[in-house]
């Protein structure tokens, strides 16, 4: 697992300290995390529990909801499939679990609404840190997404790399359903412009394994490279592409962070790669709940930096608590997803978020941000 820092590890295991009964008293609304705290996704899970934290603390300083203060359980999946599966029926067979938040994996996800878990629990999950169309098409009831799909974030870079005038366009992709419904989406969108993929590899899920598909790309003579993978991958896909000699432009899907990314595989070689993103810039300040985000994240977590993740993961918490709050003073799972259903063009404080009884698509905003040379991300 990826070094934490101190705030991390002394809240992860405080955490925990919650999930043996320590700190806590039956009366609260328990919210239960399912995240990636170790694995190649570790610091991706940190920082999602992070974003969802400052705003329960922050609402907890203020009384809780109803007066009920909020409980935020986590548990670590390793990113593991079958860990996913075994943690979530195991808090969703606890009567006091409210809801469930800000889940991490696209095939992860998936297979709970394959084996029924969702279903049978009864639970909505929020904000869960994946776009893939396998989570929103067919509709179901259980997830309520605040981010855009994988699709439309490769309908976004596509757009970009064509008005370019670059036509060949090749894709890493991770081994899985998260990997591989980001690679339809490009297929799709170029498909729409008549055009077909230059050269598409992959690499073994949980591995940073992507020798292969570096030769495979570099052979292809891409002019564009998309890339729908994780942090460690990806870096070491950028890293060994560029010490080839690969000259492609790069961009990433919305779920890395540029900053490990930097870390893992250099300045020099990060630098220019394009990162299409699905929540507004965090690090200006222009939106109200930007301005909250950093706040309550200098107060309630000074350790950490100002990242996308955890300020998706703290738009997601907002939504989950308005939901909350209109489920009443004795919310019941039922009640919190019927609260959450009415949430009809609800303000963030600069970002919309739109449910129905037939739409769980909370918003379609995506754009593309670029790693500079200073290793941060400009709009």
């Amino acid at each position: 697992m990826q070094k934490l820092t101190t705030w991390g590890r002394q809240t992860l295991a405080a955490l925990v300290l919650c999930n043996l009964g320590g700190l806590v008293h039956a009366a609260d609304l328990v919210i239960g995390q399912v995240a990636p705290l170790s694995g190649v996704l570790a610091s991706t899970g940190q920082q999602m529990v992070v974003g969802g934290k400052i705003y329960f603390d922050s609402i907890n300083a203020q009384g809780g909801i109803h007066g009920t203060m909020i409980r935020q359980e986590v548990v670590d999946d390793g990113y593991k499939v079958a860990e996913t599966v075994r943690l979530t029926r195991e808090l969703l067979a606890r009567p006091e679990v409210i809801a469930l938040f800000g889940f991490a994996g696209t095939a992860n996800v998936t297979q709970l609404l394959t084996e029924g878990v969702l279903e049978a629990g009864g639970a909505a999950l929020v904000a869960p840190y994946t776009g893939g169309e396998s989570l929103r098409n067919p509709f179901n009831p259980w997830i309520f997404h605040v981010r855009a799909g994988y699709a439309a974030e490769a309908e976004h870079m596509v757009q970009q790399v064509t008005t370019l005038g670059m036509k060949r366009i090749a894709v890493m992709y991770q081994d899985d359903g998260f990997g591989k419904a980001g690679l339809l989406g490009v297929e799709n969108a170029l498909t729409k412009r008549s055009l077909k993929l230059s050269a598409a590899a992959g690499y073994e899920r949980n591995t940073d394994n992507v020798e292969e598909a570096v030769k495979k790309i570099r052979a292809s003579d891409a002019q564009a490279i998309i890339m729908i993978s994780v942090n460690k991958p990806s870096a070491a896909f950028v890293k060994q592409y560029r010490e080839a000699g690969g000259s492609a432009k790069l961009y990433n899907i919305s779920v890395v962070d540029p900053a490990e990314l930097v870390k893992l595989a250099g300045l020099k070689n990060v630098h220019g790669l394009g990162i299409s993103q699905v929540v507004p810039y965090p690090f200006g300040s222009t939106l109200p709940v930007v301005r909250q985000y950093q706040e309550l994240l200098k107060k309630y977590a000074p350790d950490e930096v100002v990242n996308y993740t955890s300020f998706e993961e703290f738009v997601g918490a907002k939504v989950l608590v308005e939901g909350l709050r209109r489920a009443g003073p004795n919310p019941t799972r039922a009640k919190v997803v019927k609260a959450l259903e009415s949430m009809n063009n609800y303000d963030t404080g600069g970002i919309t978020v739109s449910y129905s009884p037939s739409n769980r698509m909370g918003s379609r905003f995506v754009e593309v941000t670029v790693v500079s040379s200073s290793g941060k991300l400009m709009k």
